[in-house]
């Protein structure tokens, strides 16, 4: 694959997520509880299920169980707004590539995954799910785009550098350490041609050691754009075609390579996962983190 199509290629998906993150409002959304209806889109086709069949198997596909009951509370809100302000599929409402929408495992995925702990480990889940029935996140009432991310490395990105302005994404503090998140800190090197040709690098010059120009950083000390090899590119286009794990990194060149060090995971919008479960840890209620994290919103509850 040519750079050139892959630049299109993530073109296209971020021009979708602009679309998605300028705001969605379901004609129903006030009426969101167990029996609120979906089509799931599914590698066999469309499906027709409740929330409550639907968000289980969304839940356990986006967080550990280990996670903790309250950080299960909140991606079981998070993830219940989400679909309900996705609507991106002609003829479904949300589909099971976590790549577009929300992850889905099925029953045997979830057998496979959790063996012999499967009825306890459903049965957390389930509960979770049960006991935020109906509650959904509102901005001047209308359910949010409620995006979520695997970890953030001291704070969370603002949707303004990723997609679009939303004034209840923006940059917050998140509390996760090397000590919370296995490979927190990640590392990516490359050699000066395969550098170059990820990229489209062109008239780099002889002496790769020069290739590294100015880092600008945005509000959340994240890259926003960086110089390599004569080119101002920014952090996400540098993400995306290098495969980097987020935008939250830096650049040096060993003698050899050109070593990136990475922090956190995903695009770093919305709650940080990790983020939900130190908090959880500390003693905070699945209402303080989506407020944490969603600044601005309302916890709505259908019928309340």
């Amino acid at each position: 694959m040519t750079i050139i199509t892959r630049f299109l290629r993530w073109v296209a998906v971020f021009a979708v997520l602009t679309l998605v993150f300028w705001g969605f409002a379901p004609s129903e959304a006030g009426a969101v509880d167990s029996q609120t209806v979906l089509t799931v889109l599914t590698d066999d086709g469309p499906v027709t299920l409740t929330m409550e069949e639907y968000l289980p198997h969304a839940v356990a596909g986006e967080m550990p169980v280990s996670f903790g009951e309250e950080a299960l509370k909140a991606q079981a809100v998070a993830a219940r707004t989400y679909a309900l302000a996705c609507a991106r599929h002609q003829g479904a409402d949300v589909c099971t590539d976590s790549a577009c929408c929300l992850a889905y495992l099925d029953e045997q995925a979830l057998r496979d995954a959790w063996g012999q702990d499967y009825d306890s480990c459903w049965q957390t889940v389930t509960a979770a799910v049960a006991a935020t029935d109906g509650e959904y996140l509102t901005y001047q009432g209308e359910a949010i785009q409620a995006a979520f991310h695997a970890s953030s490395a001291g704070s969370t990105e603002s949707s303004e550098e990723v997609w679009s302005a939303l004034p209840y994404l923006v940059s917050v503090i998140s509390p996760e350490s090397s000590a919370d998140v296995p490979g927190l800190i990640t590392t990516a090197a490359f050699s000066p041609e395969a550098l170059a040709e990820a990229l489209g690098l062109e008239d780099t010059g002889d002496d790769p050691s020069q290739w590294i120009g100015e880092t600008s950083l945005d509000s959340a000390g994240r890259v926003a754009a960086i110089v390599i090899g004569g080119r101002e590119l920014t952090g996400t286009y540098v993400r995306t075609c290098l495969g980097l794990r987020s935008t939250d990194f830096s650049l040096s060149w060993d003698g050899e390579q050109f070593v990136f060090t990475v922090a956190g995971s995903g695009h770093g919008v919305g709650m940080s996962q990790y983020g939900a479960k130190v908090y959880a840890a500390q003693g905070w209620t699945y209402q303080e983190i989506l407020a944490h994290y969603y600044p601005g919103t309302v916890l709505a509850v259908y019928g309340g």
